[in-house]
């Protein structure tokens, strides 16, 4: 079945052409997609793509006389707010996302499914423990030891297939930020291979909501486009 348009909903005779023409997106009317899984969580997202470009001079002239282009760099940050656990890494286990770790690497003993829930007193009876099952006190021979046997035995055997327990640990992925007002404009846009770099966090008795926020770079941005819709008024004007 159709979806209605704009102009049998509101009647032709009712909408402004002004209305159709221009139009603009606020933060209300977008919404954040990694993968294609929803970020529900997400608050704001910024980014700033940086070139170097350095001046050409030569002997006899005070002015410029070209400018060599360089590299060029993308890098942006994401905040987002945490209701009862990490928002971030609750979207990567909801889509399977593993990356390869080393088996004896230290990591949090608890790692439950996304629909259970811990204990009162798990938290604070956590441990750090190994894949391996070495102790975390062991001496660098006992530590080191499985894994040198493993890299004699197979090239692979002293990694496995993780969940990540830090956000640098996710492997690279899209950011996709598609928006819609309540005119019928729809606009969307795409940040391509984002690595995490940084995260931060904390709590203070001046803080009502729990915020999270991480740095990161990126491989390519595709800019916002305007983008077709079932609701989209007939028109001849744009965003």
């Amino acid at each position: 079945m159709p979806l209605p348009s704009i102009g049998s909903i509101l009647g032709d005779q009712m909408t402004s052409e002004v209305s159709s023409s221009y139009n603009s997106l606020s933060g209300s009317d977008i919404r954040a997609v990694i993968g294609h899984i929803p970020f529900a969580e997400i608050q704001a997202v910024s980014f700033s793509i940086t070139r170097e470009k350095a001046p050409v001079y030569t002997m006899g002239s005070p002015d410029v006389r070209a400018f060599s282009r360089n590299k060029r760099g993308i890098a942006g940050s994401l905040i987002w707010i945490n209701f009862d656990r990490h928002a971030l890494l609750n979207v990567v286990r909801k889509a399977a996302g593993k990356f390869i770790a080393n088996i004896d690497d230290i990591r949090p003993q608890f790692r439950t499914a996304e629909s259970q829930f811990m204990l009162e007193t798990a938290i604070f009876d956590a441990q750090t423990e190994r894949g391996t099952g070495i102790p975390v006190g062991a001496t660098i021979d006992e530590a080191t030891m499985p894994r040198v046997m493993a890299i004699s035995g197979a090239l692979g055997g002293f990694k496995e297939s993780a969940v990540p327990w830090y956000s640098d640990q996710i492997l690279p992925f899209d950011i996709t930020l598609a928006g819609a007002n309540e005119i019928g404009a729809a606009a969307s846009m795409k940040i391509f291979g984002v690595e995490i770099l940084n995260e931060g966090n904390g709590v203070s008795i001046d803080d009502a909501v729990s915020e999270m926020q991480a740095t990161f770079v990126a491989r390519m941005v595709e800019p916002w486009m305007a983008v077709a819709t079932p609701f989209k008024m007939p028109s001849t004007g744009g965003m």
